[in-house]
């Protein structure tokens, strides 16, 4: 039986091997992402793909192969100009809409749920080999994307002296992210307290003003203080 495209006739043999290509990623998303890496064989995934163990074969030398392919999709997606957390942070929304970014940040979670699951089983079942050197960059790739968009040369001017732009984006944006996760990922909702969306102004406002008020400091141990309580303690 000659495969067909809807309206296209007959499939080519290029886009064939490319909807094969395109179904083996997806089934193995599913099953890496609800059961884990070790937990699923390569039976499996061309089981669920509806293709022979050969065929997976034929596009990816082994099964670490493909989970380096699925990462590397994620990957790939998140840098897009179009995803809304971008669009927001080129367009300006950080420092003065906080909101908006973690409203992005949802976005990304619940768009990219099973792929971001991914990300906790390779810490998991792989010690994070291979998302190390993507975080490892992440301080980089938020260098660059500032320098490329000239509507985030505002933020230094906006923050108090001695606040890295870079380190100020990166904060909010993992607070934003990890929060999501509880609650999309781990599906602990309100896990503030409150609704989402009265947690996300609450954080938007700490991360904008800080948590103490006007003119207080937050006391700190005196240099070696810590020390010798946990000597004391030890006597």
């Amino acid at each position: 039986m000659v495969p067909f495209t809807a309206g296209k006739g007959p499939m080519k043999q290029d886009e064939k091997s490319q909807r094969s290509r395109e179904q083996i990623l997806e089934s193995a998303l599913r099953l890496f992402s609800h059961q884990g890496y070790r937990a699923t064989s390569i039976r499996e995934i061309a089981s669920a793909a509806g293709l022979s163990t050969g065929n997976v074969y034929h596009h990816f030398k082994d099964k670490e192969t493909i989970f380096r392919a699925l990462l590397d999709q994620y990957w790939q997606a998140i840098a897009r100009d179009d995803l809304p957390f971008n669009r927001a942070l080129a367009g300006g929304a950080f420092p003065d809409d906080l909101e908006e970014l973690g409203r992005a940040s949802r976005d990304i979670v619940l768009r990219y749920r099973a792929y971001v699951a991914l990300i906790y089983v390779d810490v998991v079942e792989f010690e994070g080999s291979h998302i190390r050197k993507f975080y490892a960059e992440m301080a980089s790739r938020f260098e660059k994307f500032m320098r490329d968009h000239p509507a985030t040369a505002h933020i230094e001017g906006k923050l108090r002296p001695g606040v890295s732009p870079v380190s100020a984006v990166m904060l909010a944006s993992r607070f934003f992210l990890n929060y999501f996760a509880v609650e999309i990922l781990f599906g602990v909702p309100n896990h503030f307290g409150k609704d989402s969306d009265a947690a996300l102004k609450e954080i938007a406002d700490i991360l904008c003003h800080g948590m103490l008020v006007n003119g207080a400091k937050a006391s700190t141990p005196a240099a070696g203080g810590v020390e010798r309580a946990l000597a004391n303690k030890a006597s």
